[in-house]
């Protein structure tokens, strides 16, 4: 009886939430931009002036991820430093000045009967986020949520649950300050795993539900949520090195795709090599010598350069998202057995061709199925902020409504406004 009292408490507590959320989410819908990027810029500099606390809050979180076993690449995530607290400000700031998508005419006309009608965007409501370790999502994502006119409830983890709660005070008291609601940001952390199921089931209250964070998560959500899913994935991506790529553009490209931030989705975890290709032992020792642990195919064994060992690969290499100094490389012996592998093994986030042959790239660009299709640059490069988004969400590989980075557009909706003079259907 007891059990069943608690789970009703938690049930009522977070339909409250549901409800104070789609409260706001009506003011937030009436604010003009000038009052969401002054906000905007609230939450910035609150976060600059009370790092400290914030960084704080981290360490406890971190050493507790250290006691737990928890993995270098779920540890970087999770950590915040002074340089990443002024990133997360920087993107707030970069945020307010951009264009307000709420209102922005996506098309209209004078139909011939006089009716006037247009499609504008307009904020989606209430949107959730489940995600974990990622104390930066819980900026982003309250961020982009204020900026595009929506409320937002986050469950952000226990890995993070310290930091997270510091910066929710943070982010709500900046909004206050500013006359936005408060409750325009909240949080089911407290609840646990319950109040995670709770945000799933709450079709009518919530209306858009981002997962962020590793391949189990996301398919949990996608599988028991009865709100409607915006899927992020895994980042299983890859880089083809074609027979005319260049060796020092190569280097740098990998070096950078697979060392930069090895944690993160949009790291590189498959090289593709063509048989021709003259770049291979200097990439093969650059991405050594940089710590990265090599997983080969036969092929690429033979060519290992003097001093440098690797594993050999298997079909569980070609599926894996390391998110860790690991990459696999194969041998291929042409353009389309690379792109069959990348159909094959890709979870269709990006993918990446390095070449000196304009043919060769447009037809990579025609045959690669994935949010993001890059041609002689980083992997890296597939983030909101780097593609001029501001923050971002997420990176979506679905086909239905946003695909690739989330920025302020893909937290919108439209809605079409006909407006008349008394026209009547005939």
């Amino acid at each position: 009886m007891t059990e069943q009292i608690v789970e009703q408490n938690v049930a009522a507590d977070v339909r409250a939430i549901t409800d104070r959320a789609r409260r706001a989410a009506r003011r937030m819908a009436r604010a003009n931009r000038a009052w969401k990027d002054k906000g905007l810029r609230a939450m910035a500099a609150s976060l600059l002036e009370n790092q400290d606390m914030v960084l704080a809050a981290n360490a406890k979180d971190v050493a507790a991820g250290k006691e737990n076993g928890t993995s270098a690449s779920m540890l970087d995530r999770l950590t915040l430093t002074k340089a990443r607290m002024q990133g997360l400000a920087d993107a707030l700031e970069n945020l307010a000045t951009l264009p307000d998508p709420v209102g922005n005419v996506v098309r209209g006309q004078t139909l011939p009967n006089g009716l006037r009608m247009r499609q504008i965007n307009v904020p989606m409501g209430v949107v959730a986020a489940i995600y974990e370790a990622r104390p930066n999502v819980t900026v982003d994502i309250a961020g982009l949520a204020l900026k595009s006119g929506n409320a937002v409830i986050l469950r952000g983890g226990t890995a993070a649950a310290h930091t997270n709660k510091a910066l929710l005070g943070l982010l709500r008291d900046a909004l206050d300050r500013v006359g936005l609601p408060a409750d325009a940001v909240q949080s089911v952390d407290q609840y646990g795993r319950e109040g995670a199921n709770l945000i799933m089931k709450a079709r009518g209250q919530v209306d858009v539900l981002i997962p962020r964070g590793g391949r189990e998560l996301i398919q949990t959500v996608v599988n028991n949520s009865a709100v409607p899913v915006i899927e992020t994935g895994e980042g299983n991506v890859h880089i083809f090195i074609d027979s005319s790529a260049k060796e020092e553009m190569s280097v740098d490209i990998l070096l950078n795709a697979k060392t930069q931030r090895p944690s993160v989705c949009n790291t590189v975890e498959t090289l593709l090599v063509h048989k021709d290709a003259t770049v291979l032992p200097a990439v093969l020792r650059a991405l050594n010598k940089a710590g990265v642990r090599l997983h080969v195919d036969e092929r690429v064994q033979a060519m290992l350069p003097a001093g440098i060992t690797a594993t050999a690969a298997t079909d569980e290499d070609w599926g894996t998202e390391y998110m860790d100094l690991d990459l696999a490389v194969k041998m291929v012996d042409s353009m389309d057995e690379a792109i069959k592998h990348i159909r094959t093994w890709s979870t269709g986030h990006t993918e990446a061709i390095l070449t000196n042959d304009l043919g060769n790239a447009e037809t990579f660009i025609a045959e690669i199925d994935s949010a993001a299709v890059i041609v002689n640059a980083s992997t890296r490069f597939t983030d909101g902020g780097e593609l001029g988004l501001g923050a971002e969400v997420g990176i979506s590989t679905q086909k239905l409504h946003a695909r690739g980075p989330m920025g302020l557009t893909e937290l919108t909706t439209t809605k079409w406004i006909v407006q008349g003079e008394g026209q009547v259907r005939g």
